[in-house]
């Protein structure tokens, strides 16, 4: 298992993510447990990529239920028809936000988070958890976040 993670704050967004997705596999090769697997994607995420926020809400009783994540704390609970996270959840599709305050029925956990993806991740074509990023600036994410988080996302299903 990798300890550390490594990124170049002098490369594009594309390397960035190029660099890192190769050590987010070698830090959770051979690690069974799911949620020291998602605590660990979240703080190479974080601190590789500098996100405002980043977390996982897991699917459990009919809800969805905040699961590890780096930043301010954050709302527990997310009803599946709410948010953004629950728009994401029943539309079964990545949902990209340039403004947090456009999006109907956004839910505001933290009021400095200005732009959001969040991307459902799948186990046999279910969806078991959603991966929420946040970002203190409008308009902030685009394609390539979308490309490379779904790629991300594609991993993390493997591990439920």
């Amino acid at each position: 298992m990798a300890e550390s993670v490594i990124i170049d704050q002098t490369l594009t967004k594309d390397e960035k993510y190029q660099a890192l997705l190769p050590q987010i596999e070698a830090l959770t090769t051979g690690e069974t447990d799911v949620t020291a697997n998602l605590a660990n994607v979240m703080a190479a995420l974080k601190f590789g990529l500098g996100f405002f926020w980043v977390g996982t809400y897991l699917v459990k009783d009919g809800e969805l239920v905040l699961g590890p994540f780096q930043g301010p704390v954050a709302c527990t609970r997310i009803a599946f028809n709410r948010g953004v996270c629950g728009a994401c959840y029943t539309r079964q599709e990545t949902i990209l936000v340039p403004d947090v305050e456009a999006f109907p029925g956004h839910i505001a956990c933290s009021s400095d988070s200005k732009s959001e993806i969040v991307v459902p991740v799948f186990k046999n074509n279910q969806i078991v958890m959603v991966l929420d990023v946040d970002s203190d600036q409008l308009d902030s994410f685009d394609e390539t976040d979308k490309r490379y988080l779904e790629q991300l996302a594609g991993l993390m299903g493997s591990w439920f």
